[in-house]
């Protein structure tokens, strides 16, 4: 069973076109788990009137982005957990590719390649990999995150390990992508799955904090890694 996990967050301009590209992805047994961090636009009207009953929605934490997501995951029950964002659009592969990854290589978490589109739909970036010279590792991830949650998919054994997520110092994509590296193999899959957007509203950033920021950030997410590994 794969389960979908979702953060929402006024998200009416994109959210139909990204949840009909997941439910062809998906079995009848499958689910997607929505939790929306309150919004105040169509979302959860557009979410009702695809009338898909593998489409369950949560109420959101209304704190931030990890937690929205730690909401969506907590809810999961499937034996593997994808990531979604709001806005982006997956291949109709996707899923089944990734499946026959986690078989083969016998991972615990998977990342894949995606394109990177604008609001229009036109390609910037042709390999996000290439883009953001991603690579496994620890050490190297703390440094310089190159895992990307509407990439990532991780098997349900790893689910409670995440738990709790942080607040600040890291995103969500990050802190499983560490988790799962000091839990198993984890891999950088290099084909082509979905169309990753890029806007005005999207909630990460291809730019980097400014220097203290960063610094900042890593004795934050350091701190909760020793607190979790403790």
């Amino acid at each position: 069973m794969v389960s979908v996990a979702l953060a929402s967050y006024n998200g009416e301009k994109y959210i139909k076109q990204q949840l009909e590209s997941v439910l062809i992805n998906l079995n009848e047994n499958d689910e997607v788990i929505i939790s929306d961090d309150g919004s105040t636009d169509r979302t959860i009207e557009i979410i009702k009137s695809l009338n898909d009953s593998r489409i369950k929605v949560f109420e959101g934490p209304q704190k931030n982005i990890n937690q929205n997501f730690a909401n969506a995951i907590k809810h999961c029950s499937g034996d593997y957990i994808f990531l979604c964002d709001q806005d982006d659009v997956w291949y109709q592969n996707k899923v089944s590719t990734v499946l026959s990854a986690f078989q083969k290589y016998n991972c615990i978490a998977i990342a894949h390649d995606a394109v990177v589109v604008n609001s229009e739909g036109e390609t910037i970036i042709k390999s996000f990999f290439e883009y953001r010279r991603v690579q496994t590792g620890f050490v190297k991830n703390i440094i310089r995150n190159t895992y990307h949650g509407c990439c990532m998919a991780f098997k349900s054994e790893l689910k409670e390990k995440l738990f709790p997520f942080p607040d600040s110092g890291c995103l969500h994509d990050q802190w499983i992508g560490l988790i799962a590296e000091l839990n198993g193999k984890t891999m950088f899959l290099p084909e082509i799955l979905m169309e990753y957007k890029r806007h005005g509203n999207n909630a990460s950033s291809f730019k980097h904090y400014p220097l203290m920021k960063m610094i900042t950030n890593r004795i934050k997410l350091i701190k909760a890694l020793i607190c979790k590994l403790m």
